[in-house]
């Protein structure tokens, strides 16, 4: 499996976001990290209301 293909300033900012390790992040399967961004999204929605 290849690593995914991000930019060195988007991967760190994700890593942050998500609270992964880099390198976690890095050889995160796309559909694992598309399921987190969207739990994370939903979670900032739920603080917003």
């Amino acid at each position: 499996m290849k690593p995914l293909q991000l930019s060195a300033d988007t991967a760190v900012k994700l890593a942050k976001e998500l609270n992964v390790p880099l390198e976690q992040l890095m050889h995160m399967p796309q559909h694992i990290l598309v399921k987190k961004l969207m739990e994370l999204e939903a979670s900032k929605e739920n603080k917003d209301e």
